[in-house]
């Protein structure tokens, strides 16, 4: 097996963690509204105090997001976005002078359409640092993880309170952080999580010395606060995405594009409040 280095998303969670923060990670879905939008929205994102970005590839059979992120694919598939485009977005980004790493979420087949020596050159030109594949077994990865040590990406792991007995091997194959599902199904913001949640956290922290963050359904500042207070990092997607949804029509006029991206600044700050 490949040594292993760190990359900016190892380096990150260590110097948050040196300086007691927890990371924030908007999800989003690259190409809604539109590929140039999406640069303006993560340049938006970084000065609001997001210290990670997880960037969703629009599929057609999301099966682990609920509706609001369905609708945005749905918005962005029309414009034809693909792997390519969010390629070229995370490129674009570097341009404009953002510094903070990026997560790809991703399913398999757009993965295995690309091919994976493909795939992974292109993650590494990127300057992508993280990868989810939520649709991709731990039991089935072998040849992905392969692939991914030898780029030097994470291969972040999904893991929810029923994983039970599959959580020690799904562990052992972790890098970069653990992602812990607040909540049984599909993506969506919720006013209550998964009873017991805060002792299945407690325990997958006891068998990793990996930063874990939590995901799925969290969508106001007081819930950031609350899983900040066990947690290494906090995933927010339906309700970022939900704002951008909100705000397509100031984003899609020149002269309102500024007051949308406002709109989406001032959501994110109020979250990391």
């Amino acid at each position: 097996m490949s040594v292993i280095t760190s990359n900016l998303l190892d380096e990150t969670f260590v110097r948050l963690q040196e300086e007691g923060k927890t990371a924030f990670i908007p999800f989003i879905t690259v190409g809604d509204p539109d590929p140039a939008t999406t640069v303006d929205i993560i340049v938006a994102l970084e000065q609001a105090g997001a210290d990670i970005v997880e960037l969703g590839v629009p599929y057609s059979d999301p099966l682990a997001d609920g509706p609001v992120i369905q609708r945005a694919s749905e918005r962005a598939l029309v414009r034809k976005i693909t792997i390519d485009t969010c390629f070229d977005v995370a490129r674009e980004t570097r341009t404009r002078g953002v510094n903070m790493p990026f997560v790809l979420f991703t399913y398999y087949n757009p993965v295995l359409q690309m091919g994976l020596d493909k795939f992974f050159s292109s993650m590494q030109a990127a300057g992508i640092s993280g990868l989810i594949i939520p649709d991709l077994p731990v039991e089935e990865s072998g040849e992905v993880l392969a692939l991914a040590d030898a780029a030097n990406v994470s291969l972040v792991p999904l893991v929810a309170p029923t994983s039970q007995d599959r959580i020690a091997v799904i562990l052992s194959k972790a890098r970069g952080f653990i992602y812990c599902v607040s909540s049984l199904g599909v993506t969506g913001e919720r006013a209550t999580f998964h009873e017991g949640l805060e002792a299945f956290i407690k325990s997958v922290k006891e068998m990793s010395d990996l930063p874990v963050a939590i995901g799925f359904g969290i969508s106001n500042a007081e819930q950031v606060r609350q899983f900040s207070k066990i947690c290494d990092g906090v995933v927010v997607g339906s309700a970022i995405v939900r704002k951008i949804e909100e705000s397509v029509p100031l984003l899609q006029q020149g002269h309102s594009k500024e007051e949308g991206l406002l709109q989406i600044r001032d959501f994110v700050r109020l979250l990391k409040s």
